[in-house]
């Protein structure tokens, strides 16, 4: 089994340790036919006799879950393990020529178990690709949108952000409102769910307006480099960033012509 994606550390080592236990496991005992032998599948589950267990001598086979792709597997590994358990569907497919040697799943069971030996590497096996899989799952998960410092509830004027600080935070209004100031005016609003304060840290620079809440609220603030680490792995937060940032930019334009309107009728 190999993951898909970048690997973990560890990753390489205990596959190349997982890779040749399916042939010592099978080690004295014999296929119970010829070779099965495929074109191209969509769901290899659905073409194999419940009864065994398969070597596999020759392709590659991607194993997806709900459509989404985990994990392959490749030369050595066995097929048909999850037989007899209600789990969720793996559907294994593969989009060229496979090749498997099938055991007698009774036979393989009863010869592993028949030596203490052959059983640990049994276990040692089932424990790594767990292992495996539980690291694909984790990955694709997408990080949580939680702050480190965790909510604040805050009165009506309170300062969130302050002209000319460094920006070391990111801030999330979630119940309440606030308004953004520049040099003592008013500029905009800040409503709920309002992603605000992340120019200045992508920038680097300081804090170029002040942020009030006008009425009682609860803000969460992630720290810098958490909120950067985010917008690179989880794409609702940076398109909600983007949305974010064009309104502003759109009021921004509005206020500039409607200031070039009153200098020119003044």
């Amino acid at each position: 089994m190999y993951l898909l994606g970048e690997q973990p550390a560890y990753a390489d080592t205990l596959i190349n340790q997982l890779q040749n236990i399916p042939a010592r496991l099978l080690n004295g005992l014999s296929p119970c036919g010829p070779a099965l032998e495929f074109s191209a599948v969509d769901d290899l589950a659905t073409l194999l006799p419940g009864n065994q267990l398969f070597l596999l001598d020759n392709g590659l086979l991607h194993g997806c879950v709900d459509n989404r792709a985990l994990f392959y597997l490749h030369e050595g590994d066995l097929v048909g393990l999850r037989q007899g358990v209600e789990l969720p569907h793996c559907r294994l497919r593969s989009d060229g020529p496979l090749s498997l040697i099938p055991y007698l799943r009774s036979e393989v069971f009863q010869h592993i178990h028949a030596d203490p030996q052959r059983s640990e590497l049994f276990l040692q096996y089932l424990v790594g690709q767990t292992a495996l899989l539980s690291d694909a799952v984790a990955r694709l998960k997408q990080p949580e949108y939680r702050s480190t410092n965790g909510f604040q509830r805050v009165a009506s004027g309170e300062v969130l952000i302050r002209q000319g600080d460094e920006a070391d935070h990111v801030f999330i209004i979630i119940e309440g409102h606030a308004e953004a100031f520049v040099d003592g005016h008013k500029v905009g609003d800040v409503p709920k769910d309002e992603i605000f304060g992340a120019m200045a840290v992508f920038t680097g620079e300081k804090r170029n307006a002040s942020v009030i809440t006008s009425e009682p609220s609860t803000v969460m603030l992630i720290p810098k480099d958490q909120f950067l680490s985010l917008t690179q792995s989880n794409p609702k937060i940076a398109h909600s960033l983007i949305e974010s940032m064009a309104r502003r930019i759109d009021l921004l334009n509005k206020q500039i012509t409607q200031l070039k309107s009153l200098e020119t009728s003044g």
